[in-house]
C-alpha cells in the first residue's frame, strides 16, 4: 500500500515516479488553495499573462501516462479523480483574475475536453501542447550523429 502524506498522491506515495519530484494530493482543501492562490500571486503580483502546465497527461493518468495501450482505461480511477477538479478549478482563476490570460495544456494522451471550456464539462484550456513529436526530435538529435542524417528520410 503506498504511503499518504499531506502533498503525495495515495496512488504514488510521496515521488513521482519517472521525475524525480513530488507529487501533490489534488483531493485535499490545503492543497488546492495553496496552488490556486499561486496562480493568483503570479497573476496579480508578476502580471503574468498565462500558464503552461506541465505533465498535466501525468496528472490525469493513473499511471502517470506511463503505458503501452492509450484507451480511457487510466483515467479517473482511485487517486486521480481530483486533478480534472483541480485543473478546472485552476483554470477558472486565470481566467477570472486575468480574461486575456492564455493556459496551455502539455499533453501527450489526446484527452477529450481538455481545451473545451468549463461549462461544457471541459477542462478549460486555452491551448493544448503536443510534446510526442518534440520530445521525438529531441531523442532523435541527442542520439543520432549528424553524420548518420539522411535528409529525405528523416522518419522513425
Amino acid at each position: 500500500m503506498a504511503r499518504t502524506t499531506s502533498i503525495s498522491t495515495p496512488v504514488t506515495g510521496v515521488n513521482h515516479p519517472h521525475w524525480d519530484s513530488k507529487c501533490f494530493n489534488y483531493g485535499k482543501r490545503e492543497v488546492l488553495r495553496f496552488l490556486l492562490s499561486n496562480i493568483r500571486f503570479w497573476l496579480r503580483e508578476f502580471h503574468f499573462d498565462g500558464f503552461r502546465f506541465d505533465g498535466v497527461t501525468s496528472m490525469m493518468y493513473f499511471d502517470h501516462g506511463y503505458r503501452e495501450t492509450w484507451d480511457l482505461d487510466g483515467y479517473f480511477r482511485h487517486g486521480v479523480e481530483w486533478i480534472p477538479i483541480y485543473l478546472q478549478l485552476a483554470n477558472a482563476v486565470v481566467h477570472r483574475v486575468k480574461p486575456q490570460a492564455v493556459t496551455i495544456a502539455e499533453d501527450v494522451s489526446g484527452m477529450p475536453g481538455l481545451c473545451r471550456p468549463v461549462q461544457e464539462g471541459g477542462i478549460g484550456f486555452d491551448y493544448r501542447l503536443a510534446m510526442a513529436i518534440p520530445d521525438y526530435w529531441i531523442k532523435v538529435l541527442k542520439e543520432k550523429p549528424d553524420e548518420e542524417w539522411n535528409i529525405l528520410n528523416s522518419g522513425p
